[in-house]
């Protein structure tokens, strides 16, 4: 039995360096000189402190995290108290009017971003909005995606339950906060991943809304990066990494959650 899987866990090393492989490149290149990056080396060097300190004194680097940590947070509390409300609420209480107003929102997902950009930005403009939090989240706090993950979610939460805290008197708000958000927890934290991903990489609309070089966001840092007329990869690749490390940081600590979640688990 175990000759009959050397073939499959040779696939696996294959396929699995493969996937590894892109990652190590971009420690690799952030420790090289744009030379060396040029030429393909592979090999981690020791220039990491320089293509560091010319970062930090060509770009604002932290500024940018600082950016981004704000609005990628904001972005995924708001939105995961929006959606889950929403979601809960078209399951718990659907009946046929709430069931077509679902399948409205659901035609939203159509509807590419591009095509609402102009739009959003003359209403922002006029409200006043740009260079402002309000204007980075607002557009996406609530996505009719996170709202129909949360209503087929919820669909798995028992209904004796919330019938059970009725007759005990508990009100529709603290069923809720009390019952319903402890037990999708695997949910939220799926939710959490993929609001917090798309927030922080979120690159189209804050070069629209944040015309304030002290709005920026590493996404637009990292696009400063690579429009002059020379590219310095080695720094370039450690503003990469610098922008990378929050995201898989999260995944990996809500790996098991975000699995559980997207599989429809509750306990």
């Amino acid at each position: 039995m175990q000759r009959r899987l050397i073939p499959t866990y040779i696939f696996l090393i294959i396929v699995s360096f493969f996937s590894v492989f892109p990652l190590y490149w971009m420690i690799s290149a952030a420790t090289n000189t744009s030379t060396d990056v040029s030429r393909g080396r592979i090999i981690p060097g020791s220039h990491f402190m320089e293509n560091f300190n010319n970062l930090t004194s060509q770009q604002p680097l932290w500024r940018a995290l600082g950016n981004s940590f704000l609005y990628a947070i904001l972005t995924t509390v708001i939105c995961l108290l929006i959606c889950s409300i929403a979601g809960y609420g078209f399951e718990v209480y659907h009946d046929k009017g709430k069931d077509r107003l679902f399948s409205i929102l659901l035609l939203a997902m159509m509807v590419p971003q591009v095509a609402t950009m102009v739009p959003l930005f003359k209403m922002f403009s006029k409200a006043k909005l740009l260079n402002t939090s309000i204007g980075f989240i607002l557009p996406i706090i609530s996505t009719p995606f996170m709202i129909m993950m949360f209503r087929q979610n919820a669909r798995a939460f028992p209904v004796d339950i919330i019938e059970a805290a009725r007759i005990d008197g508990l009100s529709e708000v603290r069923i809720f906060f009390q019952m319903f958000i402890p037990t999708m927890k695997s949910t939220y934290a799926a939710a959490a991943v993929i609001t917090f991903m798309n927030a922080w990489n979120a690159y189209l609309w804050p070069k629209v809304i944040m015309t304030d070089n002290k709005a920026i966001t590493m996404p637009m840092l990292i696009a400063n990066l690579i429009t002059g007329y020379v590219t310095d990869y080695g720094m370039l690749m450690c503003g990469v990494l610098f922008c990378s490390i929050p995201t898989m940081v999260v995944f990996f600590v809500l790996q098991k959650q975000f699995a559980e979640g997207i599989t429809g688990a509750v306990k």
